[in-house]
């Protein structure tokens, strides 16, 4: 009798209250993440993130891992996006590699056909006899030029590249202006942060990043501190880098191409669109205003074109040759398949008009 009487007491009662509100938000929060992992599948092949990396024990950078396959992009047993390369490379043909970071990578491209390096390939494929052509992917999220050095010197010069082309100067950038930022105490946050319960949870993955893209694009509006900076200062160190980057690229090809960095941010739009444009440009650099990442942008692009008339590799200056607009940018500086295309037909209008690529494939 005392038991079933203290069952029915005013704190039982509120003991099952409080455990049907747990259960129901458990079976809630279980609900939202099963929906949200079937929404990620259907539309990128992968119940996770759609960027996944391991760590290679040879070079220390981090890779995709191999065998990946996704909707949109599959990693070959190398390590890279796309088909595998024979190796040895057969004689006659012609190698292709593309250095870069996600921009290059194209994980935003609905196939691998659609990235703009496999459209490059298959454009200069057009021109030669069958079969002579391939190419190699070597884009990784998140790199910069010292691990496009690493990339290149470890797992691409061995594949015997003939054309190396180098695209980056967003994470480069990112990383040089937040070292900068915290030097000048208007920011102290590591803007990439990792969360091992985003990791396991794409529910809190998903809230976590797009509260703080709310919050950064928030700050870099006013909220927070604007970084100051003597452009020509601010690229010192991304010059040393594409330099040393290039060095290296001239020692394992016969060509190096160096290819201005493309935005969806332009000078001319108005405010709000100019804003919108810099969204997740805002998510890394939120100490930047709309004003100061083009003129960062325009800097880091002075700077690629002065080392490539100094180093001797050719220069392929389509800044903008892809127009700023949702229909070509998915976001701040990644490319949908329409940019892709676009950006891939202006890398061979602007290789047709070098005489050393015409030489080399016989032009």
């Amino acid at each position: 009798m005392k038991s079933a009487q203290s069952s029915n007491t005013p704190r039982g009662g509120l003991a099952r209250k409080l455990g049907l509100s747990i259960a129901t938000v458990a079976v809630a929060l279980v609900l939202i993440e099963l929906a949200l992992r079937t929404r990620q599948y259907l539309k990128h092949g992968s119940f996770g993130p759609m960027h996944v990396f391991v760590v290679d024990p040879k070079t220390g950078l981090e890779l995709p891992p191999p065998g990946r396959v996704t909707k949109h992009f599959s990693i070959n047993e190398l390590g890279f996006r796309g088909p595998l390369v024979e190796r040895p490379k057969p004689p006659g043909r012609l190698r292709l590699a593309f250095l870069g970071a996600s921009t290059t990578f194209c994980a935003e491209a609905t196939s691998e056909e659609a990235s703009w390096p496999a459209q490059v390939a298959a454009l200069v494929a057009q021109k030669l006899p069958a079969g002579t052509v391939d190419y190699v992917n070597a884009g990784v999220g998140g790199h910069r030029l010292e691990h496009m050095q690493i990339n290149l010197e470890h797992r691409v010069a061995p594949l015997d590249p003939d054309v190396i082309f180098i695209y980056e100067a967003t994470n480069d950038l990112g990383r040089d202006s937040r070292d900068l930022a915290i030097e000048q105490k208007v920011y102290t946050t590591h803007a990439d942060r990792k969360s091992w319960l985003g990791e396991l949870w794409l529910t809190w993955y998903l809230l976590d990043k797009n509260l703080l893209l709310g919050s950064r694009k928030q700050g870099a509006g006013g909220a927070v501190k604007e970084v100051t900076f003597e452009p020509r200062e601010l690229s010192l160190k991304y010059r040393a880098r594409l330099e040393s980057l290039c060095d290296s690229a001239k020692a394992r090809a016969k060509i190096v191409c160096l290819l201005t960095f493309s935005t969806q941010a332009r000078r001319g739009q108005d405010p709000a669109r100019l804003t919108e444009a810099c969204n997740t440009s805002f998510y890394y650099m939120p100490y930047m205003s709309a004003e100061l990442l083009l003129d960062a942008f325009d800097e880091f692009n002075r700077v690629t074109r002065e080392v490539a008339a100094e180093k001797g590799v050719l220069l392929l200056d389509i800044a903008t040759a892809v127009p700023g607009d949702r229909e070509h940018f998915n976001d701040s500086v990644h490319f949908r398949d329409r940019g892709c295309a676009v950006f891939a037909a202006a890398v061979m209008e602007a290789l047709g008009e070098q005489p050393r690529w015409r030489q080399l494939i016989g032009l």
